[in-house]
């Protein structure tokens, strides 16, 4: 096939996914390398042929959509994000959990990969948080829509390049060397609980004081789907609580409450109310 054939693919399938071609530009190679070892397995000759597979084959599209996904994750992936998260976001809700006679902080992480992530978040709490909020405890759901990925996640063994922006006393701190592969320590992985999840079908319902959906939603999804995931977002998400996506992502913009807590760092605050005009999602 070539690149132009699976471009006009793509754009054609995609759609029915709840998906948008934007966001597949640049990956679209990774996408279409899975695609050809598809139609290997399929014995089918070409796309138009994979096209009437699946219009025949509505179980199918499942597999397609898990051919889509491009998980790409390391741990402190845009520090500036962690170093934020650590300065202002946790200890802002570990405020607000004391004023209002909570024991916990709630964190969601959508889209988690193997585990990166909500591990990251997770050690920020741990190194440089809890010694000033010894009687709260942070609560992590991580959740994705494959459980290959969850099962990595669990055990916590990766490879180095996953750690090449781990600070220094955090790596010797919280890892052990595996073998080939360095596991983070049992200690560091408590508080962390990961879910099989398809948001677009089932967002988890508890409160969240922080919701983190980044290079995932408002890169993927189509437009009209990303209002409705943010509108799910906004139903779940506490008063003050903190919206963190992409660098390069931004929000469905149009009546939205919430409003960026440093530029050009992506991590947004929910507010009750802001007055007309004073929408501002960062670029």
């Amino acid at each position: 096939m070539t690149d132009q054939e699976f471009v006009r693919f793509l754009q054609d399938v995609l759609p029915h996914m709840g998906l948008k071609w934007a966001g597949f530009r640049k990956v679209r190679g990774t996408v279409r390398r899975r695609v050809k070892r598809r139609l290997r397995e399929l014995t089918i000759s070409d796309l138009d042929a994979y096209r009437d597979y699946i219009d025949r084959s509505p179980e199918e599209w499942s597999r397609l959509q898990a051919m889509c996904r491009i998980p790409i994750s390391r741990f402190f992936r845009d520090r500036k994000v962690f170093r934020l998260l650590g300065e202002t976001v946790l200890p802002s809700r570990a405020e607000a959990a004391l004023k209002a006679g909570r024991s916990n902080i709630r964190c969601l992480c959508i889209g988690c990969a193997s585990g990166e992530e909500p591990y990251s978040i997770n050690l920020v709490w741990l190194t440089s948080v809890v010694r000033q909020y010894t009687y709260l405890k942070l609560d992590i759901l991580a959740v994705d829509a494959e459980e290959t990925m969850l099962e990595r996640a669990r055990a916590g063994c990766y490879n180095e390049s996953s750690l090449k922006e781990v600070p220094r006393e955090i790596r010797e701190t919280a890892f052990e060397q595996a073998d080939s592969e360095f596991r983070l320590r049992a200690a560091y992985r408590n508080g962390v609980r990961f879910e099989l999840c398809d948001v677009r079908e089932n967002m988890p319902s508890e409160p969240f004081d922080i919701v983190f959906c980044r290079n995932l939603a408002f890169t993927y999804f189509s437009d009209i789907v990303q209002r409705g995931f943010l509108e799910q977002i906004d139903d779940r998400l506490r008063p003050g609580g903190y919206l963190v996506i992409g660098g390069h992502e931004r929000l469905p913009c149009e009546g939205t409450r919430y409003r960026p807590l440093r530029p050009p760092v992506p991590i947004y605050q929910k507010v009750e109310c802001l007055r007309a005009g004073a929408l501002a999602p960062a670029d």
